[in-house]
């Protein structure tokens, strides 16, 4: 008995070692990572924040109002030229989230652009559902243009679960606007599913796009210089590159699956499709 009980005793020391290692190193990470290098004053045209999940819900009702109001007030502060959220706004689509959402979202003071995401619009987009949201956030694809760079919002749920006449539609805009940004500048595509999180070729899974039309992505994201792919979905901070397309999935502000702070990603960008991110840790957390 005495045995056993101090194998168990010395086994469970050394997880709890194990695990306080592996804290230290992220903590380590994360900061290094917050004093990554911008460009230079003279090289860079602007910065931007990536948010991802905002998710209201999702990590406890309450918790994700906080957070959420704490970053807007905090990106305020840091005055990028925009932010862009990667879908999944809410965690139910109902009446009470999407007010809430909105009036944190009105306490920017910079422009907000929102990429829908499967719970915005289901995990199997109807006409009523992808009606439904342009009445309470706005389009569900679009464009914007920014100092040469040409920003794409697509709805990555009609490339998941195709929608009769509507993903092809959404497919003939996606085509006919990359074409046209690759004649000005650096186009940068934000969405919310990720088109994969490990490698190009793996299976189809609830965090990726289905393969073929993956591949079919990815070709016509190289043909058309694309440098940033930014999506949100897996809730864990994903940093992939295809071809030099950047391919990022960012922290949450609602719950982080890879127990990473609570944040987002803050990106400095310089000519010729030159983007550097980092990331950046919300304040206030335990006030």
């Amino acid at each position: 008995m005495i045995k056993h009980a101090k194998q168990n005793w010395r086994i469970g020391l050394i997880a709890l070692a194990a695990k306080l290692l592996v804290l230290i190193i992220m903590v380590h990470s994360v900061k290094a990572e917050e004093k990554k290098p911008a460009p230079s004053s003279q090289s860079l045209l602007f910065s931007f924040a990536q948010m991802c999940d905002k998710q209201l819900g999702m990590g406890g009702y309450e918790h994700d109002v906080k957070t959420f109001g704490l970053a807007v007030d905090q990106i305020n502060k840091m005055k990028p030229d925009f932010v862009v959220i990667c879908g999944d706004l809410v965690s139910k689509a109902n009446d009470q989230s999407w007010a809430d959402f909105n009036r944190i979202k009105a306490g920017f003071k910079i422009p907000c652009h929102c990429a829908a995401g499967n719970h915005d619009v289901g995990n199997k987009p109807t006409a009523e559902s992808l009606q439904r949201y342009p009445e309470k956030i706005g389009k569900d694809y679009y464009t914007f243009e920014h100092k040469g760079f040409t920003f794409v919002i697509a709805n990555t749920q009609l490339w998941k679960v195709p929608l009769k006449g509507v993903s092809e539609n959404h497919d003939m805009w996606f085509k006919e606007i990359l074409a046209e940004a690759k004649k000005k500048d650096s186009p940068v595509v934000v969405v919310h599913y990720p088109l994969f999180v490990k490698t190009p070729g793996e299976k189809e899974s609830y965090y990726n796009i289905p393969t073929a039309k993956r591949m079919e992505l990815l070709k016509l994201c190289e043909e058309n210089g694309v440098v940033g792919f930014l999506a949100g979905h897996t809730q864990k901070l994903v940093v992939n590159d295809y071809k030099g397309m950047q391919l990022v999935n960012g922290e949450t502000t609602s719950r982080n699956f890879d127990k990473r702070p609570m944040g987002f990603r803050w990106w400095d960008v310089a000519a010729q499709g030159k983007m550097i991110h980092r990331f950046v840790a919300i304040e206030g957390m335990d006030e």
